[in-house]
């Protein structure tokens, strides 16, 4: 059994904002998927789904993004998960929009929630790392990310949603360098040059 973590701010408010795209993504994957219902469990809103033949939970968090390690650490106790089977995915500000970069272990770049779940669970889980761009100015990086994407970049978040649902089996099978190809040719395929935007 897998783990896959969205991370993001419970609530409508905040929805649609840049720092959520880890809520968003398991969404699609949800969507795609087939998953069963979203119920309230480990401090967070939970679902399973089987893709391929590798079952996996997706949980979203619902302590605000600097405390989303207990939600984690509650659901990998339940489920007996080993680190390196969670698969973490949040947003990037270090990396231009519509790209992506998998990481096993690592640093948490500054990110709450990564700094979270390392200080309860450890650090050898996968990092999904989703690019939003930056703003320009270390001042306007808080605004940035509690905003919401605009209706042209909803194109590209959408079309990332699909690339990764359909690509999602190889991450399971932890196969993270295909996930990755796969992603980036059906983004090129739709237009958006992930290596360059």
């Amino acid at each position: 059994m897998l783990l896959f973590v969205g991370l993001g701010n419970p609530g409508a408010r905040y929805a649609g904002n840049r720092h959520n795209i880890g809520f968003i993504v398991l969404d699609a994957l949800a969507r795609a998927h087939r998953a069963g219902p979203w119920r309230k469990r480990f401090q967070g809103d939970a679902t399973e789904v089987v893709i391929g033949e590798e079952r996996i939970i997706l949980l979203k968090p619902e302590t605000f993004m600097n405390e989303s390690g207990r939600a984690v650490s509650e659901a990998m106790r339940f489920y007996k998960i080993d680190l390196k089977d969670v698969f973490v995915f949040h947003d990037e500000l270090d990396l231009a929009a519509a790209k992506v970069r998998v990481k096993l272990g690592g640093g948490n770049a500054g990110h709450n929630g990564l700094r979270s779940i390392t200080a309860h669970c450890g650090n050898e889980y996968h990092r999904i790392r989703l690019g939003i761009g930056h703003p320009g100015h270390k001042d306007a990086v808080h605004g940035f990310v509690l905003s919401d994407f605009s209706r042209a970049e909803r194109d590209w978040v959408d079309d990332l949603c699909g690339a990764m649902a359909d690509a999602a089996i190889l991450l399971a099978r932890h196969e993270d360098a295909s996930f990755l190809n796969k992603v980036h040719l059906a983004m090129t395929a739709r237009g958006w040059d992930a290596e360059k935007g």
